[in-house]
């Protein structure tokens, strides 16, 4: 993308907010990250569909192959239904079958499409992540927060994870790495209050960002999640637009246990968005789509590694093709 200075205008359009290595790299690992989910779903399916023509006990047969990608039963049977409208009654090469099939994932997909721009608005711009432990939302933080101070922005983190010496570790070095700044407190200490003072600094400091790392929280522990209704309450007395960006971050190895954390979530923090880590570690790449149903909230980011060029904004149609083994 182009850069753009912290104190350009707010109307001034961002070609692609998150810039994180080149568009061609991306999709290569993004292809490679697939893989494994476009074996367990693309091959199954080329495999029935290319020795006959289409006819409704294959479109049954392929609703089924669908679910048990973990696309879920009404993203299937709608799946199913436009392949099969596209292709019922023909033999068809593997070619068309792919892309067939690639196309009417993308249709799923593409309303809940939407871009992360964390320098578009008010400044500072406040971030709250969350999510349950091992998700990659500490990573995801430290990515971004890179990601902002290539582009010129200057990016306060607050190291709301007061339950974990670690994690206040690990944000440390990301804020290292990424040339921001970085509040924190000893282990233990009010994350609310924290919240609160890497607002007020910033406000005062003239950050154009700030990114609030939150405790990893089981959804089904009442207190954790008090904890985190407690915090947005805090900024919200101090505004009631705070936060204005409330992340989600998802580990697509846990598969349709996501649905559970998408909604609970939703309820205690209001999401923004959804960011999906961790794609390249599953063959069930396909719980993103019943994960996009489910959230009110788009998909903003993907991520296939560790690498800081590993997260990058969601695009449907390079994420459906990619899932069934073609070039993005």
């Amino acid at each position: 993308m182009t850069d753009a200075p912290p104190d350009r205008p707010d109307d001034m359009p961002i070609v692609v907010p998150i810039r994180m290595g080149s568009q061609t790299g991306w999709m290569q690992r993004l292809s490679k990250g697939l893989a494994r989910s476009s074996r367990q779903l693309s091959d199954q399916v080329v495999s029935v569909f290319t020795t006959r023509p289409l006819d409704q006990a294959a479109l049954d047969e392929l609703e089924e192959m669908l679910i048990e990608a973990d696309l879920g039963p009404a993203a299937a049977a709608r799946v199913a239904e436009a392949f099969g409208r596209a292709r019922f009654g023909r033999e068809s090469t593997e070619s068309e079958v792919r892309e067939a099939l690639a196309e009417a994932i993308a249709a799923e997909l593409r309303p809940h499409e939407s871009r992360f721009d964390p320098l578009k608005g008010p400044r500072p711009r406040v971030v709250l992540f969350v999510g349950v432990n091992g998700s990659g939302k500490t990573t995801t933080l430290g990515k971004i927060a890179a990601d902002l101070t290539g582009r010129g922005a200057k990016v306060l983190i607050a190291a709301g994870d007061t339950f974990r010496a670690a994690a206040i570790e690990q944000l440390t070095v990301w804020a290292e790495r990424a040339g921001a700044q970085i509040l924190t407190k000893p282990p233990g200490s009010d994350a609310a209050g924290l919240a609160f003072e890497a607002v007020t600094r910033a406000r005062d400091e003239g950050f154009d960002v700030v990114l609030i790392d939150t405790a990893g929280r089981l959804q089904n522990k009442s207190d954790l999640m008090d904890e985190l209704a407690k915090i947005v309450r805090v900024l919200k007395k101090m505004d009631p637009a705070l936060p204005h960006e409330t992340l989600l971050v998802l580990d697509a190895t846990v598969g349709r246990n996501a649905l559970s954390q998408v909604e609970v979530f939703t309820k205690v923090a209001g999401l923004t968005g959804v960011v999906m880590t961790k794609l390249d570690g599953t063959a069930r790449g396909g719980v993103l789509v019943p994960v996009a149903e489910a959230s009110a909230a788009p998909i903003v980011l993907v991520g296939v590694g560790e690498g800081i060029d590993d997260l990058q904004p969601f695009d449907a149609r390079a994420f459906a093709r990619s899932l069934v083994g073609l070039q993005p």
